[in-house]
């Protein structure tokens, strides 16, 4: 069945990435335009994206571009999803990029019916100290809060002028109010930093997404008096699920490993995954196992191990039989035990970080 649009706010799982690609004209990623690509570059995490060239020549002749993503700080966990867009955006940070993140407190009070003064208080002790435990700079990025920044929302409002109710539901599906302010407020902040100066930007996403950035250039299409640059953005893959569905889903909590989690429950979860051993260890040694087909080898692949040849050692050692169902996952609980002890050791760190946060007039 044909997919016809792509839901930032629903559950519906994108099967065939090069049918979307093809479906809503993005371009395929080729790591060899971006200088020293990361890990999910080079593994093919990152898969497609907008207007990627004109972000890799900014890099190349040193000109000004910015990089953005923002989170609700609603929830006391983050997932992997949220590991790679701080990853993307550690790669722009250390090639040139001016960063900004910010924090939709708005957002948070009108769909989740967070206050305000929640948002804050959990931006400030758990989501930003777990970014930057997650390798985001906070010595080169700028942070605000969606609340205080007055511009976006004038962006909102003016961005509101620019496209009709019929074009919002093609593109989202559905046009309730709450979607509407939230689609439009995430265009001001995706265009915010070039209210100082015209730039490029570029926004690391998840596929699901991509109606953000289509609204965007749109509006940006209909604005040409302000000379804003379309944004540009990148996108990876999702983790799959430990049970073997495309994506790791919260409501799946048995699939699903939040950031951070309990040592012992982690493992459990490992230890229950799917796995591309073979039925038997005989059979296994003799046929060799199908690290294709196994969900922590995946895990390995995009998160947990960063030398390549490393990775394929354990690819070889697993294709061959020679390492066990078991075995890989032994390591994959190992390697995932010490990340969190790390994350959670890096985030009491980070809580202690003077931020720079932006102060708007009152």
């Amino acid at each position: 069945m044909a997919v016809n649009r792509i839901d930032p706010w629903g559950s519906v799982l994108v099967e065939d990435y090069e049918r979307i690609i093809e479906q809503f004209g993005l371009e395929h990623f080729d790591q060899k335009i971006f200088p020293d690509p990361n890990r999910l570059m080079r593994r093919g995490i990152v898969f497609a994206g907008r207007d990627l060239q004109r972000i890799a020549t900014c890099i190349e002749e040193k000109k000004p571009y910015y990089v953005l993503t923002g989170f609700m700080p609603t929830n006391d966990h983050l997932h992997f999803g949220n590991k790679m867009v701080v990853e993307m955006v550690r790669y722009f940070q250390d090639h040139g990029a001016h960063t900004y993140i910010l924090v939709a407190d708005l957002e948070a009070s009108a769909v989740r019916k967070v206050s305000l003064e929640e948002a804050r208080k959990r931006a400030l002790s758990f989501h930003i100290p777990a970014y930057i435990a997650l390798g985001l700079d906070p010595a080169k990025t700028t942070f605000y809060f969606q609340s205080q920044n007055r511009d976006v929302v004038q962006l909102a409002f003016t961005f509101a002028q620019k496209i009709t109710l019929a074009e919002f539901k093609a593109i989202y599906g559905k046009a309730d109010p709450s979607r509407i302010m939230s689609a439009l407020t995430q265009s001001g902040d995706i265009l915010y930093p070039q209210l100082k100066e015209r730039m490029p930007g570029i926004i690391p996403v998840g596929v699901d997404q991509d109606p953000h950035i289509r609204l965007t250039r749109d509006i940006v299409r209909r604005t040409k008096e302000t000379k804003f640059f379309l944004p540009s953005a990148i996108m990876c893959k999702y983790t799959p699920s430990l049970q073997g569905d495309l994506k790791m889903s919260k409501s799946k909590p048995e699939s699903c490993i939040e950031l951070p989690e309990d040592d012992a429950i982690v493992k459990k979860k490992i230890m229950r995954a799917i796995s591309g051993g073979r039925s038997t260890l005989e059979e296994h040694r003799r046929l060799g196992g199908e690290p294709e087909k196994c969900m922590v080898f995946e895990l390995l692949k995009q998160h947990l191990i960063e030398s390549d040849d490393e990775l394929q050692k354990i690819y070889d050692e697993y294709k061959s039989g020679r390492m066990t169902a078991g075995e890989i996952k032994q390591l994959a609980a190992r390697k995932m035990t010490a990340f969190m002890e790390k994350m959670r050791e890096d985030m009491k760190k980070a809580a202690s970080l003077k931020l720079n946060f932006i102060s708007f007039k009152t």
